[in-house]
């Protein structure tokens, strides 16, 4: 077993990884992990959680059961997450016993719009307007979420959020306060709507001996709040590309980061860089990196939790464009029941790839897979990739 006060000694296999959480960013890392010849074993609430079918051993129990906390410190050389949302408490727990990355500390900042900010500003990062709307908001405090609302505004609840849940946009004051009132016991962080050229995300892995690297920019289109595509290389100038990567890095390093950590920023029409969030681990915007990079995200995160030396991240084809495969696709047209979207075009294109998660119950703004395709062009390879999409729905 690993000495937690040792986190630059390598973890080598067969050591046996945890993981908590076991959606699809768990099963691809996992996978990766099994590859290189490690053991892996994952605790996830769901019995048919993404990942128990490529894990040694799942534990179908709550994220902070105390019996699978003393399992994963017991068996685990290192345990990491693959959501945001992991208790920080567990993580805290683990990591007197065992090795735990990213820290516990990380992760605690990354679930909390509100300490984000807050860590952003401290640390010189920019960020867009924004007012925190605590459930004991003060008069000040409305003031501020006020002035911001008169222009059109994005109220998000500082915790639990993501792929557009718990968030709601208002047009003017009025709207604020009947929502606010709405969360009335839960904290928010009430952000201005920005006028935006596009949105680009930074992928960037490290390790505890402070070794980084990273991949292209990526180009995100959101839809409703949900990551629709993602475009590598980001079609935006060099120069602001390399801003972004230091500003990925500064952020990184302000964290004692270890493993792989998402940026994600707006590009704003004057060409400035404003961070949005942090993700602390792999992301749906890096998903391209299985197909169209010598080194995957996913396999990254475990050479970097297991300090085993990062792989190269160079590009395997000139772009690539990623598109999100929802649960809309099994109910064209309104249907009621599900209709398994027809994937033979896409399979039978030697320049995409279809992946999807083995999730049983598609849903309306579920993510059941993706489909990636190679380019010689960005422009080419998202809209092959639309196309395609497009064609496997029956």
């Amino acid at each position: 077993m690993t000495d937690p006060t040792r986190p630059d000694e390598p973890i080598v296999p067969p050591a046996t990884i945890g993981m908590l959480g076991g959606g699809q960013l768990g099963k691809y890392a996992l996978s990766a992990a099994n590859a290189m010849g490690y053991r892996t074993l994952v605790v996830d609430p769901d019995p048919d959680a993404p990942a128990a079918v490529v894990t040694n051993e799942h534990v179908v129990t709550s994220y902070d059961d105390p019996d699978a906390l003393d399992r994963l410190a017991s068996k685990c050389s290192v345990v990491t997450t693959e959501f945001e949302n992991a208790p920080a408490s567990a993580l805290e727990s683990l990591s007197m016993r065992t090795r735990v990355a990213p820290s516990a500390h990380a992760v605690a900042i990354a679930q909390d719009r509100l300490v984000e900010k807050a860590f952003m500003v401290a640390h010189g990062i920019a960020v867009g307007p924004h007012a925190p709307a605590p459930a004991n908001i003060g008069d000040e405090q409305r003031r501020a979420a006020h002035a911001l609302a008169h222009d059109g505004a994005v109220i998000k609840t500082a915790r639990l959020g993501y792929d557009g849940k718990g968030q709601r946009r208002v047009t003017g004051v009025e709207e604020l306060d009947a929502v606010l009132a709405e969360f009335a016991d839960t904290d928010c962080i009430v952000e201005s709507l920005l006028d935006l050229r596009c949105e680009v995300s930074v992928i960037i892995a490290r390790t505890a001996d402070g070794a980084s690297t990273h991949w292209d920019v990526a180009e995100n289109i959101h839809v409703d709040g949900i990551l629709d595509v993602s475009i590598v290389p980001a079609r935006i100038d060099p120069t602001l590309a390399a801003r972004a990567v230091d500003l990925a890095t500064s952020i990184v390093e302000g964290l004692d980061y270890v493993g792989v950590l998402t940026v994600e920023m707006f590009v704003v029409d004057d060409d400035r860089l404003l961070v949005n969030e942090v993700a602390p681990r792999p992301h749906n915007s890096g998903h391209w990196t299985l197909d169209a990079s010598v080194t995957s995200q996913f396999e990254q995160q475990i050479r970097a939790v297991c300090n085993v030396g990062l792989g190269a991240t160079d590009m395997t084809a000139p772009a690539v464009a990623m598109v999100n495969l929802l649960g809309d696709l099994w109910f064209p047209d309104g249907a009621v029941t599900a209709v398994e979207p027809d994937w033979s075009v896409a399979l039978a294109d030697p320049a995409a790839t279809l992946h999807l998660y083995g999730k049983t119950e598609p849903r309306p703004a579920r993510k059941m897979g993706h489909l990636t395709v190679t380019a010689p062009t960005a422009d080419a390879a998202e809209h092959r990739a639309l196309e395609l999409r497009a064609l496997v729905t029956r």
